[in-house]
């Protein structure tokens, strides 16, 4: 045996430098969610932004680049046509699933509680989150139901640096992350991913019908749906929808754009912020807008960060007119609207932020809305020739109340609402206190 007295300077040292080196070599293996599918995949894309959403651990294997991903398809004795395949911690999987059966899988769709809730809230947006920490925190049995992943479109963006309180910004899925352990140890309960059909009234309670499922009772409803944005409706586009081309920030395909040509669409805020992040991974962002400058529709500070980025260009007084590939996005036609000079250009990915609709084909209740589908709400309702037919109370609505009384609106769904993160939070708690007062008077 060799010398190893005193241990501090003959045994540990050497042990050290051993562990060290065995430290360096060592990769642990990855022991949460593997899942394996073609990148250019819509259903795989659709299910790595449900997990990405939801603060999931995954680890993504792409079968024309990664020989891992053969090897597991081999062992659990999978064919090509039955991609995406989801492999679970536990060795069991899942081939081609809906997001319900993850969901189920995971432990992320827990079952209702109570009989009557004293409020619902349809949308865990900003909006419905504030409305779900305040309700649950004043006491209110509280029930937060959402149809995709928590954070609606402020939760996709990669950094928000105008919300009060962080001064060096934080992430939409940081916020969301935030929120929802917030109200769910403050009480209230959190239903996703499911979807409500509609919202009937009777004898002063709120029925809410979900997708499957029971029916929900209950006192009062805020709705905080928020907004989908628009399709764009170009040549082509429709064809690459989740194969190049996404709608939002999608932040789970940004890797896939390392050192490639990239095209964002849009002026508003959530494209500047998506075209920052995406300029970290990507060759080029181009940042395409029918107008001549960002100065209508984007915040200064996030002009000013793009001016400094050299890879992000602003290509001005430009449309597309049409999306070019096979399998899935590979050119696109650009035009110039003031000289009409057209030019045809690689494109490894188009994000698309053209501005939104509001998210309410689903109400069948008697709820005014605008021409464009906007919830209208408060005294904005008087001007409409319908409201005395509906409204049959003696007061008027309260401010964030709908035509239908016990039913509240917040967030960008709302005709009128300022589009705008705190803005949301905002009306999100101001419903709570509307609800209250209701309460009182019912």
């Amino acid at each position: 045996m060799k010398p190893w007295d005193p241990p501090e300077e003959k045994l540990y040292p050497v042990i050290n430098d051993l562990l060290d080196d065995w430290q360096n070599d060592y990769i642990p293996e990855f022991k949460g969610i593997k899942l394996v599918g073609y990148q250019f995949s819509p259903q795989s894309h659709t299910i790595k932004d449900y997990l990405a959403s939801n603060l999931i651990p995954y680890r993504w294997f792409d079968i024309e680049k990664n020989p891992e991903a053969r090897e597991k398809m081999e062992l659990n004795k999978i064919g090509l046509e039955q991609l995406p395949l989801i492999v679970f911690e536990d060795g069991s999987i899942l081939c081609q699933p809906t997001i319900r059966d993850i969901a189920e899988k995971v432990g992320k769709n827990p079952q209702i509680t109570n009989e009557i809730y004293d409020v619902v809230i349809i949308g865990a947006g900003p909006a419905g989150l504030a409305a779900a920490v305040y309700g649950a925190s004043e006491g209110l049995k509280t029930l937060l139901i959402e149809r995709k992943a928590p954070g609606g479109q402020a939760g996709s963006s990669s950094r928000i640096e105008n919300y009060l309180g962080f001064p060096a910004g934080l992430s939409g899925s940081d916020l969301t992350r935030r929120a929802i352990s917030q109200a769910m140890r403050l009480g209230a309960e959190f239903l996703s991913p499911q979807m409500v059909n509609e919202i009937k009234q009777k004898d002063g309670y709120k029925t809410i019908v979900l997708d499957d499922g029971p029916e929900i009772l209950s006192r009062t409803v805020v709705i905080t749906t928020g907004v989908d944005y628009r399709k764009l409706e170009t040549k082509g586009v429709e064809n690459f929808t989740g194969a190049g081309v996404y709608y939002g920030a999608a932040m789970t395909e940004a890797s896939a754009c390392k050192d490639k040509e990239v095209y964002i669409i849009g002026g508003g805020n959530s494209a500047g912020q998506s075209a920052v992040y995406l300029s970290k991974f990507a060759k080029n962002v181009y940042i395409i807008i029918r107008k001549d400058s960002l100065s209508y529709t984007m915040s200064a500070y996030l002009i000013q960060q793009i001016e400094n980025i050299a890879n992000i260009k602003v290509l001005a007084d430009t449309e597309i007119t049409e999306a070019i590939g096979t399998n899935c996005l590979e050119k696109l036609t650009l035009i110039n609207i003031k000289s009409k000079e057209t030019v045809t250009k690689e494109a490894a990915a188009l994000y698309v932020f053209i501005g939104a609709k509001p998210y309410t084909d689903w109400i069948k209740l008697d709820i005014i809305r605008d021409e464009k589908g906007f919830i209208e709400t408060g005294r904005e309702l008087r001007r409409y020739d319908n409201f005395g037919k509906i409204w049959k109370m003696n007061r008027d609505p309260f401010l964030l109340e709908t035509s239908c009384q016990g039913v509240f609106a917040a967030g960008d769904v709302r005709a009128g609402a300022m589009n705008r993160v705190a803005s949301a939070v905002g009306e999100g708690s101001m419903a709570i206190s509307f609800v209250h007062k209701y309460l009182a008077e019912v």
